[in-house]
Parts: structure tokens; sequence; C-alpha cells
């Protein structure tokens, strides 16, 4: 049963990130347009986030281990590029451009959000 969870998961990323959108792709999209660019950024990093959080809550559901937990700490949407921002100036030699969003929102949430 936990070994078709840890499938079903992967599966389910690895379905997820065929139409993940980059970091250069986040950017050309943030460039697009001078205005509203950064709105459709902040949008997308919400929706992502959302995402993000209810794989990681199906995975733990279904007995995968926590990787990052929220509990009783504040976590709110206009808070998702402030993360993934913290988590790219951080960790900057580690993301390359066409890296997905979703893993360096991950990587955000884990680091902030520790168990």
């Amino acid at each position: 049963m936990m070994r078709s969870a840890g499938v079903a998961l992967v599966l389910a990323l690895v379905a997820a990130s065929a139409s993940a959108m980059s970091l250069r792709e986040l950017r050309g999209l943030e460039l697009s347009d001078k205005k509203q660019g950064p709105n459709y950024v902040q949008y997308y990093l919400v929706g992502v986030l959302e995402g993000v959080l209810e794989a990681h809550a199906q995975a733990v559901r279904a007995g995968a281990k926590p990787q990052f937990c929220i509990g009783s700490r504040r976590l709110e949407p206009f808070m998702a590029k402030p993360l993934f921002d913290g988590e790219l100036q951080r960790n900057r030699h580690l993301y390359e451009a066409d890296m997905p969003v979703q893993l360096v929102l991950f990587n955000a949430l884990s680091t902030a959000y520790t168990c």
C-alpha cells in the first residue's frame, strides 16, 4: 500500500511537471508586460503554492512523511512571492533556469516550515 502511494505521488508530480512553468518562463512572464507582469507572477505563484500544499497534504494522508509542517503558523497567499524569492536568493547556485517553479516553492516551504 505504501509503495503504491509513493508511485502514485511520483506519477502525479511527473504529470504536473509536464505542464509546469520553468524559472525562465516565469521570468519571461514577469517581463512580458511591465504593468501587469508582476501581478501575473503573483497569481501564478499563489496557484502553485495551493497546488504544492494540496499535493503534500494528499501524500501525507496516503502515509508519506511530512516534508513541511504549517501547523498553527501563518501562511497566506500574499506570502508566495516572498517565500519564492527568498529561496532563490538563499540557493541561487542550486537552481537552473529550466527547473520548475514548483520545486523552488516546495523547497521554500520545507525551509520556512520545518517539522
